[in-house]
C-alpha cells in the first residue's frame, strides 16, 4: 500500500510537467500557425490586374492640345483619366492601347461618361487625321517639358503602358505592356464601383 501511494508521489511530477507542455502547446499553435500562414502560405493570387501604384498626385504641367489651346491635366479632376504616351506617328501597339482606352471606356455603360481618355504626344508632329477621327473624345495634348512624362514610372517605357488617373488627380495604377483588355475592363469597372466620387 505504501509503495503504491509512493509510485503515484513519483509519476505526478512527470504527469504534472506533461500537461503543462499541453497547455502551452495548445496556447502556441495558433500563433505558430499564423507565423507560418503569413510568411509560406501567402497567396500569389491579386483581385486586381493593374499593379497598384502608391498614389501621387501627377504635375500640374501646362500642356498643349493640337489644335495649340493650353490644357492641365487638372481640368479633369472629377474623372478618372486612362493615359498613355507616345510619338505621333502611333505604331501598332500605340493604336492597340488607344482601342483598348476606347473600348474599356465604352464597356462601362452609362459609367463611361465618369472615364476621360488622354493621349500624351512625345514629339511635335501631328497624328494622322483618320487616326483622330478613329477616336472621337480622346484628348490628345504635348508635353513641351516631358513634367508628366519624367513623372511615370514604367519598367522599361511609360510608353508601354496605360496608366489610371483618380478623380482626384493621383496617379495609382499602371497596366502592363501587352494588357489583356478583358482584365482592364474589370479593373476599371471594380474602381468605379467603389469609387465614392460623385
Amino acid at each position: 500500500m505504501q509503495s503504491h501511494a509512493t509510485d503515484e508521489k513519483k509519476l505526478n511530477p512527470a504527469r504534472s510537467r506533461l500537461t503543462l507542455w499541453l497547455i502551452f502547446a495548445v496556447c502556441a499553435a495558433p500563433l505558430i500557425a499564423s507565423y507560418a500562414a503569413y510568411y509560406f502560405l501567402r497567396p500569389t493570387a491579386h483581385v486586381n490586374y493593374g499593379a497598384l501604384l502608391e498614389p501621387r498626385p501627377l504635375p500640374d504641367a501646362a500642356l498643349g492640345l493640337v489644335d495649340g489651346r493650353p490644357f492641365r491635366l487638372s481640368q479633369l479632376k472629377g474623372e478618372w483619366v486612362l493615359m498613355t504616351v507616345g510619338g505621333s506617328a502611333c505604331d501598332e501597339r500605340c493604336r492597340e492601347r488607344l482601342v483598348y482606352m476606347r473600348q474599356v471606356r465604352l464597356a462601362q455603360g452609362k459609367e463611361a461618361e465618369r472615364i476621360e481618355r488622354v493621349w500624351l504626344l512625345t514629339d511635335e508632329a501631328a497624328p494622322g487625321a483618320a487616326l483622330v477621327a478613329d477616336h472621337a473624345g480622346l484628348i490628345i495634348a504635348r508635353d513641351p517639358r516631358s513634367t508628366i512624362l519624367g513623372a511615370l514610372p514604367a519598367s522599361r517605357s511609360p510608353a508601354d503602358h496605360i496608366y489610371v488617373v483618380d478623380p482626384l488627380g493621383n496617379l495609382m495604377m499602371r497596366f502592363p505592356a501587352d494588357a489583356d483588355p478583358r482584365r482592364m475592363l474589370k479593373d476599371v469597372a471594380r474602381l468605379l464601383r467603389h469609387s465614392k466620387w460623385r
